[in-house]
């Protein structure tokens, strides 16, 4: 009996240990069903969704940049052709033949003036905004094959836009132009001074070695109206615009927008190419942004190049 007895418990508790082992398993199961992922998947199709999304987008802007960039390259390629013959030339000697230019420039080159008096309205990131558009002007005229005898009106060395520029711009200080806290009325007579801005009436035919020229200097997102013609008549002098309605047309667009305000950089370079090349059209076709709704008007609709 007490055999018989020894064998039962033996039976029992293996009996036990089986039930034991099969909870065992059954709780590993359970763990492993409810491991969390499952749920986290969805979350994860929606945000690796939304990142293919913007990054779609992204490729898409830096691929516009590029393009625009490449055309701003071809541009001044095309302008710069004296350096293309002469491709041994050094560094340093090209920045000795840029320096004289810029230096012969200050005392025969057409004169300009960026007009800085508006800045007070502006803020924070226009500000920043103007100071990157002034650096790109006066790498434009650097390498320019005739450049302008540059001056940057009322600009006062305690203005936000001065430090900005400092800030922004390495070599400031350096850059071969005037700049000074003056207006253009207190270097220049009124008479030699014309204002452009694009809501003047007369369109700008040529550009005169007599006369000085004036860019408002202004960043404003906000587009307030014809600021920088109110400022040409509180300085009482004459006013031109860019002939973009002589020259350019309309172009439908998704947005239906068009526009004629540029940056200060962009109506520099299209100056300057206008008067390299005396051609109206070439100057608004190199540099008339893409974006603004306009193309150049038909060859047969034009007037005839201008001579400078």
């Amino acid at each position: 009996m007490a055999h018989i007895s020894s064998d039962m418990c033996e039976m029992q508790l293996n009996g036990v240990s089986d039930v034991m082992d099969l909870l065992h398993i059954d709780v590993e199961t359970d763990v492993v069903e409810d491991r969390p992922g499952r749920g986290d998947a969805l979350c994860s199709k929606n945000v690796l969704r939304k990142q293919r999304h913007w990054e779609r987008q992204l490729a898409a802007k830096k691929s516009k940049r590029k393009e625009e960039k490449q055309r701003r390259k071809l541009n001044r390629e095309h302008e710069s052709g004296a350096n293309a013959d002469n491709p041994q030339l050094s560094k340093r000697v090209i920045k000795a033949i840029t320096k004289e230019r810029l230096a012969e420039a200050q005392s025969t080159g057409l004169k300009l003036c960026v007009d800085l008096s508006m800045t007070d309205c502006m803020s924070d990131k226009e500000i920043s905004r103007l100071a990157g558009q002034l650096r790109r002007l006066y790498g434009s005229n650097k390498k320019a094959t005739r450049p302008f005898h540059l001056f940057l009106t009322d600009l006062k060395e305690d203005s936000r836009l001065y430090r900005e520029c400092i800030r922004m711009n390495e070599g400031f200080l350096n850059y071969t132009m005037d700049i000074t806290e003056e207006s253009c009325l207190d270097l220049f007579p009124p008479e030699t001074v014309v204002y452009l801005t694009p809501d003047a009436e007369e369109a700008l035919e040529t550009v005169d070695a007599d006369k000085v020229y004036v860019l408002g200097g202004l960043v404003d997102e906000s587009i307030q109206k014809k600021l920088s013609f109110s400022r040409a008549r509180e300085l009482n002098v004459h006013t031109a615009r860019l002939p973009i309605d002589e020259y350019m047309t309309k172009k439908n667009n998704a947005k239906n927008f068009h526009s004629k305000i540029l940056a200060v950089n962009q109506v520099f370079d299209i100056l300057l190419t206008f008067c390299d090349s005396g051609s109206w059209t070439e100057a608004l076709q190199a540099w008339f942004p893409l974006g603004k709704g306009y193309v150049v008007a038909p060859d047969e609709s034009l007037p005839p190049p201008t001579q400078t």
